[in-house]
Parts: C-alpha cells; structure tokens; sequence
C-alpha cells in the first residue's frame, strides 16, 4: 500500500508487522518514531541496524514477553535482505506474541524490495508500505510544521530555499531544524547559506554513478552549476570517483570479490559496494587509460580558459567518456 492507504489504517489500528521502503527516509523515521511513541516501547524495543542484524538475537526477543510489561518492538533498518526463511519465522512469532511489532525498514533499491512484500502477507498478519519522494508544497508544510515543534520562525520562502539547497531532501532539510533553532532571529535564506551544508557531494555522486551508467546527465549537471559548484571541483570529483572505480575493478579481478575495507579504508552501506563494484566490473582495463587521458586532457585545458567555454569543455569531457564505455 501507499502513504495515504497507510495512514487511514492508523487512524483504526496499529498493524503489527509492517514492510516500509522507499522514499528520501523522512516517512521511515516518523513512522519509526510514531510506533515507539504510541507502544511506550522506548525502554523495551531493540533497533537492529546494517550489519547488527542478528536472527538468533530476533527471535529470542520477540520469543520473550516485554521485561518492561509492555510491548516487544523490533525494528530492523539496514540495505540487505533478512532470509526469506528467518524472516517468515520472525513473523510467525509477532503474530502468536499479542504484545509483538516488527518494523522492517529496508534501506535498498525500491525494486529489491518486491521480492521482500512477498513475505508481508495478511496471511502473515504483515503489511508493507512503499513511499514516495514528496512534492515541493507537501515538504514544504511538513517543514513548517516541524519547524513549530523547535520553534523556529521560518516563512515559506526561507523553507524552499532550503529544500532546493539540500536537493529536495526531506530528511536533510527537518535534520538541520535544531541548528536553525540556535538563531536568535527569524530565519532567513542567508542563514541558512551560512549554517546549513548544501549536498553538493551527494548531487555530484548521483552525476557520476549516472554518466557511468551511461544515462543522460544534462539536467543533473545544469543543477550543479547553478548550485555554484565550479567546473574543477567536479572534473576533480570525477577524477577521484574514477581512481575508486579502477581500485574496485583490479580488487575483483585479483580476489574474486570487493573487500570496501581493503579498497577504501572504510565500509560504505552494501548497496554503494554493490553499486561501485557493479560499474568498475563492466569498465574494460584499456578504457580506464583513455578515460584517464581524457581527464588529464580536460584538466589542462580547463586550467588555461575561463567563462562559459569551461562548462562546454566539462560537457565534452563527459560526453568523450560515455563514448568509451
């Protein structure tokens, strides 16, 4: 079911073992929040995340009554797939445990998440929920809203200003209400060019993963630039994501699989591995040399000219190494 579906079920019961994916994250958290909040279970829940996921952990907490006297939640947030086996047992012992929630919040790629709702059947006495980003006057309320449960004096035009700045992030935008509410002042658009943190790493990642999917990559560039990210900074972005694809792409060819631990030096959540190692697989030996001195070339040139033709050179690059891939 969707977001409007979900609601006016709450609004008559509190579904005891509920699937929910999709979405910036915001509806995962409040949700999230909602549940604990209406079962008291702030002392008695147990959250599982990423790798923390443990079946046997699971199952002998929902296998217990609450040592609080109230209700067992257990939530468990994270980008893989619980076994389809130990999932169906966990929502055997909801339905036969009276003081029993689970929450499944799974973190992956929507489509992965299909396989999952087989599982979260009424048969199962299970739901799931899939969400959808919101549109611009929706966040736009439900920031205000959440605005005036941290007293924070913002007009409507201040709150676009920063959804646009954090790229319609919903979450992003009600995480940086606390900061916000440090101002002595209402709100205003400078402000929060001073104290909030655009996410023009996060936007230039999404360009990268795009040009080496060999998807279309004018709309997400064009934003870039109006963001005020300067053609450097993003050939340099792509220099660095371009290294990163050539170390995962010689750790799989070496080992059989990628180690994020060996390549990067920290562990990223699964799905960005999967992902990186997905693109660096289907990239050639040979063509990481001409994307390489297409890099090189560009960053010469780049350094040499000023104005407009430096945002046609960046767009040539690109355009040079999608024909490579």
């Amino acid at each position: 079911m969707y977001k409007k579906e979900f609601e006016k079920l709450l609004e008559s019961e509190l579904p005891r073992s509920i699937l929910m994916y999709g979405g910036d994250g915001y509806f995962l958290d409040y949700y999230t929040k909602y549940y604990k909040t209406k079962l008291n279970a702030q002392d008695s829940m147990l959250t599982m995340y990423h790798d923390e996921y443990s079946f046997d952990k699971a199952k002998a907490y929902l296998s217990q009554g609450s040592l609080f006297g109230g209700s067992n939640l257990l939530v468990i947030k994270t980008d893989k797939k619980v076994p389809k086996k130990e999932l169906e047992e966990l929502l055997k012992l909801v339905q036969r445990g009276g003081d029993n929630y689970l929450l499944y919040i799974f973190l992956g790629d929507s489509s992965s998440a299909k396989t999952i709702q087989n599982s979260f059947t009424k048969k199962n006495g299970a739901i799931y929920v899939r969400f959808f980003d919101t549109s611009i006057n929706e966040a736009i309320s439900i920031i205000s809203s959440e605005a005036d449960s941290f007293n924070v004096e913002i007009d409507r035009y201040a709150i676009a200003h920063l959804y646009t700045l954090l790229e319609g992030n919903l979450l992003l935008c009600v995480s940086e209400l606390p900061k916000l509410a440090l101002l002595p002042q209402p709100v205003t658009t400078k402000d929060i060019d001073k104290v909030v943190y655009s996410t023009a790493p996060l936007a230039i990642e999404k360009l990268l993963i795009e040009l080496f999917e060999k998807r279309a990559i004018a709309d997400t560039l064009s934003k870039l630039l109006e963001m005020g990210e300067d053609e450097l900074q993003i050939l340099r972005a792509t220099q660095r994501f371009v290294q990163q694809l050539l170390m995962f792409h010689t750790y799989i060819r070496l080992y059989g699989k990628p180690d994020p631990l060996e390549i990067l030096g920290y562990r990223p959540p699964q799905y960005i591995v999967d992902q990186k190692a997905n693109l660096a697989i289907k990239i050639k030996s040979n063509k990481f040399v001409a994307i390489a001195n297409t890099l090189i070339e560009t960053e010469l040139l780049l350094k040499r000219s000023k104005g407009d033709i430096q945002e046609s050179l960046l767009y040539g690059m690109f355009i040079r190494i999608q024909s490579l891939l």
